[in-house]
């Protein structure tokens, strides 16, 4: 940027959760990197379980981290200042610039009468940010944010959260309209017409926004159209007659496309990852991958890398019958490793898993679920339960710190390089067993601590020999999957369907120019 211009940008909103906000975000991202624009993403405030870890220790959202990677840049705490993870349905952890600085009710957050956040011991004090728990507070801090990443970058993509139009939340909200009247950044709203009532969903949204929040919304993006886009003109027509906004594009529906989840898992319990096609094995067999569907599942993205492997099939489960059949089980990670603990036990989960370990047959335990193959939790800070007895598959003791570990370890496994990165208040301590990542190894039993190692190519292809031969599969690795390179082919398909489904000009006019002057203002307005 020359003379301290203050980079364009725009901000993406959607009529609801799960509208494709996160996917047209990277995309965008993507096809503007490929223009050879300096841009980078950003998300004021995220809620999510599924985080990730920066170079510099920062945990955002992985929603985040797979946006910058759209865009070609490295990710950094800037591009989401605010993430809660949900402990209950009442509370969430806050982290804040990249730290974790309390837990805090919904009602504190929000703003209504409630308690502060209660800070916990060597976090980032929350200062005047969290006082009070009041959630508008916030707005100096994420606004600060893009603030910097706009004297950086060329330009700035922003996501929503939700619907703009949640108006009991509007005086204390900083991720929607608050966030883009505070940049005065366009707003184009995102609307699934796969669930029906995209047209409605469209005006209404509009027509529950004050008139200063109108006059930034630009317009509208379908997504996920199935069918004859001509069918769909006329209504387009109509909407830009009642609305005097443009329709910016019609993104096609495509089986598979996504970036790592926020806020919930995408498929059903028993249905495939990332609705994706299994490709047939290299070698006679498959492998049945179980993934336990633990309470407050956190990173359960680490098990991606497994089902991008041809003939690799993995669920997810939450009945101990539907481990019979499976070659690996998983125990994933946990904003609650006690919980998923009790959880598993009254499901007959945890039985299960002890007769497969003693039939040797594998099992995995990342994070919480290592934590929970271990011997015994000394737990005073995430549960507060004190002393709990483990599955004991594991020689490991858990005791949880309110200091987080927030790490980006790399090392060698199974004779291959493997990285990943490390979030937990669980210390372990191992006390026997074949070490393993920072973990161990009893028989056919692995746990780790590490996220997304799986990732590494060589190391996976070594862990599902292993898998298999003590399974009995006749499964083989294929030799040439690269899950990076899978991940960057969907992140270019992501962009794809921006460069060829949405109008470009007039996008890169909003990023560049603002919203269009003189929109109408569509009564009844905010209440």
């Amino acid at each position: 940027m020359s003379g301290g211009k203050l980079g364009g940008g725009l901000l993406v909103a959607g009529t609801t959760s799960d509208a494709g906000k996160s996917v047209v975000t990277a995309g965008i991202c993507r096809w503007l990197a490929r223009q050879g624009v300096k841009v980078a993403p950003f998300k004021a405030q995220n809620m999510s379980l599924n985080s990730f870890v920066t170079r510099e220790g920062a945990e955002i959202g992985r929603a985040q981290a797979m946006q910058a990677q759209a865009a070609r840049v490295e990710p950094t705490a800037l591009m989401n200042p605010v993430l809660l993870k949900p402990g209950s349905d009442q509370s969430s952890q806050v982290v804040l610039l990249g730290k974790p600085v309390g837990e805090m009710s919904a009602r504190g957050f929000f703003g209504s009468v409630g308690p502060a956040a209660q800070p916990q011991s060597g976090a980032v004090s929350p200062g005047k940010a969290l006082h009070g728990g009041r959630r508008e507070q916030l707005l100096g801090v994420v606004t600060d944010c893009l603030e910097q990443l706009r004297g950086t970058y060329d330009a700035v993509i922003c996501e929503g959260a939700g619907s703009p139009a949640e108006i009991n939340l509007r005086r204390t909200d900083i991720v929607n309209m608050g966030i883009a009247r505070a940049a005065r950044f366009p707003v184009v709203v995102v609307g699934d017409i796969d669930r029906g009532g995209v047209f409605a969903s469209f005006f209404g949204t509009t027509a529950l926004l004050s008139p200063q929040d109108q006059s930034l919304i630009a317009g509208y993006m379908v997504n996920k159209f199935r069918g004859d886009v001509s069918l769909l003109e006329p209504g387009m027509e109509m909407l830009r007659n009642l609305t005097g906004r443009a329709t910016y594009g019609v993104l096609p529906f495509r089986h598979g496309l996504g970036i790592d989840e926020e806020d919930g898992l995408r498929v059903s319990l028993r249905g495939a990852v990332r609705e994706s096609a299994v490709a047939p094995p290299v070698g006679e067999d498959v492998l049945r991958v179980a993934v336990c569907a633990v309470p407050l599942m956190s990173n359960f993205t680490d098990v991606d890398a497994l089902a991008a492997e041809p003939g690799v099939v993995v669920r997810f489960v939450d009945r101990a019958e539907e481990l019979v059949d499976a070659d690996l089980v998983v125990v994933p990670g946990t904003r609650g490793t006690v919980k998923a603990l009790e959880w598993l036990r009254e499901r007959g989960l945890a039985d299960a898993l002890l007769r497969r370990a003693a039939e040797g047959r594998p099992v995995l335990g990342i994070c919480g679920g290592f934590q929970v193959l271990g011997e015994h939790i000394e737990d005073e800070v995430e549960s507060r339960a004190g002393s709990v007895a483990g599955l004991g598959l594991l020689p490991v003791r858990i005791r949880f710190e309110r200091e987080k570990t927030l790490e980006r370890p790399s090392g060698t496994a199974l004779g291959e390089p493997v990285e990943g990165y490390e979030i937990h208040h669980g210390v372990a301590r191992v006390l026997g067993g074949e070490p393993f990542l920072d973990g161990c190894r009893v028989g056919s039993v692995w746990g780790t601590h590490w996220h997304g190692s799986l990732e590494s190519d060589g190391f996976r292809r070594a862990f599902l020999r292993e898998v298999a031969l003590a399974s009995g599969r006749r499964f083989v690795p294929a030799p040439d999957t690269s899950f990076g390179a899978l991940r960057e082919e969907q992140l270019d398909l992501l962009g794809d369907l921006i460069a060829e489904h949405a109008d470009t000009d007039a996008l890169l006019r909003l990023i560049e120019t603002g919203a269009p002057a003189g929109l109408p203002f569509l009564p009844p307005g905010a209440p």
